[in-house]
């Protein structure tokens, strides 16, 4: 099933100045699925394709407060949540997205930057794992992330990805998208667990440095793709597909001197 009128997605993240990640990701994914993208911030951060130097934070009340004013006056189709910072937001936005059930929601449990900044609060953890987990659709950590939400040991096989992908389903995930991009393999391997079963992603490995924002742009266009209608397993097809091909094109762009941001609009723009 699909709209017959552009889907209207929300972002509850951390803005990134530099564009490449964040906000200013998820909003350019969703202009790329095309949809009408929404965004309530949670942090700013200062940071480039360098890594963080500062990070500003949202107080609890007005993050909840920004989530509240689009619901009051917005159909929204899909909800994608990246950074959290804190246990206190964390239940903010859970206190206020609990009374919206029905709405797909992507939790990117942002915990650490591509430049090894923290991005997550301890003590945040916990909450994130308690309070949000339980209302995502499908939550999308990626190796490190998932550990550390299970309490376990990184996953180095594709077997162990699983076995921690269903550990994290018990916990209270309705579905787990465990991203296999850390697995030394030549292939980046995601792998689906749902209630029927389990399903991989294979993309080939693209040799570039230019991979800020790729978490935060698969989520959104999970989101995106969730949005339009489509199957949580056609849903990750086609988002997979898509940050791989903007991964491939990042070349194009130059921004930055560090871990430069994929290329958002590749399909669009023709250089």
């Amino acid at each position: 099933m699909t709209h017959s009128r552009i889907p209207n997605v929300l972002a509850i993240a951390g803005s990134d100045p530099s564009g490449g990640a964040g906000i200013q990701a998820d909003l350019k994914a969703f202009a790329a699925q095309r949809c009408y993208g929404m965004a309530a911030i949670t942090a700013l951060t200062a940071q480039n394709t360098r890594g963080v130097s500062g990070v500003h934070l949202v107080p609890p009340a007005f993050v909840q407060q920004q989530i509240a004013a689009v619901f009051e006056d917005i159909r929204v189709d899909a909800v994608k949540i990246g950074m959290i910072a804190t246990a206190e937001i964390a239940h903010a936005v859970a206190d206020v997205l609990q009374a919206h059930p029905g709405v797909p929601i992507v939790l990117d449990p942002v915990m650490i930057a591509k430049g090894g900044a923290p991005l997550l609060r301890d003590d945040a953890i916990d909450a994130v794992r308690t309070r949000l987990v339980p209302l995502a659709t499908v939550i999308t950590p990626n190796l490190p992330e998932a550990a550390r939400l299970a309490g376990t040991a990184v996953a180095e096989t594709r077997d162990a990805m699983v076995e921690q992908a269903r550990a994290l389903r018990e916990a209270g995930a309705s579905a787990v998208l465990l991203k296999g991009g850390h697995l030394a393999t030549h292939t980046s391997p995601d792998c689906l667990v749902v209630d029927g079963g389990v399903h991989w992603f294979e993309s080939p490995r693209v040799a570039t440095t230019h991979t800020h924002g790729t978490g935060c742009t698969l989520s959104a266009a999970l989101a995106a793709q969730l949005a339009h209608g489509a199957a949580l397993p056609d849903a990750v097809h086609t988002a997979k597909a898509y940050v791989t091909a903007a991964i491939a094109a990042a070349h194009q762009l130059t921004v930055g001197h560090g871990h430069g941001p994929t290329h958002h609009f590749h399909a669009l723009w023709q250089v």
